[in-house]
């Protein structure tokens, strides 16, 4: 404790004792950036956000910053590559973070993916960037992740202050909860935090973009952000916290029976890794000439590169962790194996995938920002997703780390 004391007070022998000492250190300042809640509805396409579906979100849209259109996903535009780009401002080929299903020569024998609950807390697939959350702690703030992809691994070995094991079945609201659980940790709040929504996705993969279901989980999310205003009103906060709310990647619609079985003419001389709107696929030993004549001929709905030969605009194919052939299915589309397409259900109805083309408008994803940093009535209109990350170091006062992204103009005061 630091203690102001009276000159008239003090003796002239203690003078001549405090004479020899430094001068006390000032107090504090008051933190000069205020917390920032970075929050992702996973598959959220910016058309979704409407005054009916969402008023909590559409009345914070119109008194901050908003990309009308959504920004740009990186490609793939799947959700592990992309959560990871939002808080490393690299895109997956430099993350390292390649696919939500890779493989990596260096760790033969393992295959990451979101259900391989071992690889997920892994550090090894997740050090070849650095999030937000551990620059943040390296520089003495903390931080709190809510369900964040990569937040239950010891990164680089730093972990955040609060973090929490994935849980599909905890409800909106309760993460909600937990998040300001940590805001009133008796040792002092986060200066970072995140949040994740992924019914959203869910509703998009199995009824399709612009189905009831889509709109009853964008309500539900909607109004956990508004538990969270309510939440952050209670305990002095309101207006004094940045939010930025945004998705990882949009939705397409999927008709019925737009499958590509890619290996259908010769099967057995390529081995898929991931499937979806993006493909994967290694080549046999001993069969990579069929494995490349199958995959790279001119195909109805699908397009296939070799990894080097992949369009510079997609700034992929360079990570020792992408296959050796990529193929991007044409939005509508979903890419198979005869393997996979025998055990797989047909679908009756129109359902909904990601993945594709990430300049495509299906894939745009939402991004609003509100908050004491945030310039009112801002309009963003060209915007990738590495340009998140720089705007959230600035407004968590932190030094970044270099990344492919940039400031996006007008979003700061």
């Amino acid at each position: 404790m630091r203690f102001r004391i009276t000159i008239g007070l003090i003796t002239a022998v203690f003078l001549s004792a405090c004479a020899a000492m430094p001068p006390a250190a000032p107090p504090p300042a008051a933190a000069p950036h205020p917390l920032t809640i970075l929050i992702s509805i996973d598959g959220f396409r910016p058309d979704y956000l409407t005054p009916t579906d969402t008023p909590v979100m559409a009345r914070l849209a119109s008194q901050g910053a908003l990309a009308p259109k959504g920004m740009r996903p990186s490609y793939p535009s799947i959700t592990f590559p992309n959560h990871y780009t939002l808080v490393t401002g690299q895109r997956p080929d430099r993350n390292g973070i390649v696919s939500n299903t890779m493989e990596d020569p260096a760790l033969p024998g393992v295959t990451f993916s979101m259900g391989n609950h071992a690889a997920v807390v892994d550090r090894r697939w997740w050090d070849e960037a650095e999030p937000l959350w551990v620059t943040a702690e390296v520089q003495g703030r903390k931080t709190a992740t809510m369900f964040w992809p990569g937040s239950e691994a010891d990164i680089h070995g730093v972990r955040p202050t609060h973090y929490a094991a994935f849980d599909q079945s905890m409800s909106s609201a309760a993460r909600v909860d937990v998040l300001l659980d940590w805001i009133d940790d008796p040792a002092g709040p986060p200066a970072f935090a995140t949040l994740y929504f992924d019914i959203v996705d869910t509703a998009g993969h199995r009824y399709g973009p612009g189905s009831d279901e889509v709109r009853a989980s964008a309500a539900e999310v909607d109004a956990a952000i508004g538990h969270l205003l309510d939440g952050l009103k209670a305990r002095g906060l309101e207006g004094e916290v940045n939010l930025v709310i945004v998705a990882d990647h949009g939705m397409a619609a999927v008709p019925p029976d737009h499958t590509i079985v890619a290996d259908a003419e010769d099967s057995g001389v390529v081995r898929m890794i991931t499937g979806g709107a993006s493909g994967g696929f290694a080549l046999i030993p001993g069969q990579e000439a069929r494995g490349e004549a199958l995959l790279l001929k001119p195909h109805d709905h699908m397009t296939c590169w070799r990894k080097a030969e992949i369009p510079a605009r997609l700034h992929y194919g360079k990570n020792p962790r992408v296959p050796a052939i990529v193929c991007m299915a044409e939005v509508g589309w979903y890419i198979s194996n005869a393997d996979m397409a025998a055990r797989r259900k047909p679908s009756t109805r129109t359902t909904g995938a990601h993945g594709y083309d990430n300049q495509a408008p299906e894939m745009a994803a939402l991004f609003l920002a509100v908050g004491p940093s945030v310039k009112p009535g801002a309009r963003v209109t060209d915007m990738d997703n590495v340009d998140v990350y720089p705007l959230l170091a600035a407004m968590i006062g932190v030094r970044g780390k270099p990344g492919d992204g940039k400031l996006p103009p007008g979003v700061l005061k």
